[in-house]
């Protein structure tokens, strides 16, 4: 069975599900009851396309797909098909572009705003991992104001190891961070990612390692740090600027 409720698919039923992993849907992910043991052919083809799987109670189970009679499986459908890694790190280094990845930022409204921003701004392309990281859902659509179906969006286990083969592909890295040189005062080579870090983390330790430019929004206040979707538009802006010569 499935469900539209203000922009969120919801499909439940074993069969359903392997359906929908056959035709190559978008999936968000898999949630199974903890008391439920799935067809195996289900568990090898969400393997196989690399959806994540998580054990909940069954009352989660029964809440989002509002109906007891779910077997005890639901998917959550993405509104967007992303695109394959390798094609989109092509696009991007082959029209020497800009791309947005988003280092696990869980928040939902800053994930929606910051697509918003680089799609208004002209970024080629946004990068969000697998784990730790919003879904691509009704919250992100409406804050994006459907940016999200304008814009590329790939989804990458590692972020590390997709930046070092966009890296070896000819592409370079900027991570916005503390510690770095003023923002404004850089040269960026392009292709170019730009990659902003979570809410209260930053940049991954792994990624500012990848990183071939630390780029640091001045900051003159009292308040020694920025929502990451304003740090974010600062960023980007900046470095748009010398892509398009503004």
């Amino acid at each position: 069975m499935e469900k539209k409720e203000e922009n969120t698919f919801i499909i439940w039923g074993r069969n359903p599900i392997i359906e929908a992993l056959k035709s190559n849907r978008s999936l968000e992910k898999i949630l199974i009851a903890h008391d439920t043991h799935l067809p195996r052919e289900l568990i090898k083809l969400a393997e196989k396309k690399r959806i994540k799987v998580q054990r909940v109670p069954r009352k989660k189970v029964e809440e989002l797909a509002k109906t007891k009679k779910t077997q005890g499986v639901v998917a959550l459908l993405s509104p967007v098909k992303y695109i394959d890694e390798n094609r989109l790190i092509e696009e991007i280094i082959s029209s020497e572009g800009i791309l947005l990845i988003l280092d696990h930022i869980t928040d939902p409204q800053n994930v929606g705003n910051l697509i918003r921003t680089a799609e208004v701004l002209g970024i080629n392309g946004v990068v969000i991992p697998r784990e730790r990281s919003s879904p691509i859902n009704e919250v992100v659509v409406k804050a994006s104001t459907g940016a999200v179906f304008h814009l590329p969006i790939a989804k990458v286990g590692s972020l590390k190891q997709f930046l070092n083969k966009f890296k070896k592909s000819g592409g370079w890295v900027v991570s916005v961070e503390k510690g770095g040189k003023p923002i404004h005062k850089l040269k960026y080579p392009f292709p170019l990612a730009v990659v902003l870090g979570s809410e209260g983390k930053g940049v991954s330790k792994s990624v500012l390692e990848t990183s071939d430019i630390i780029a640091t929004i001045p900051m003159k206040g009292k308040i020694t740090s920025l929502n990451v979707s304003s740090a974010g538009a600062i960023a980007l802006w900046e470095i748009v600027k010398q892509k398009f010569n503004y």
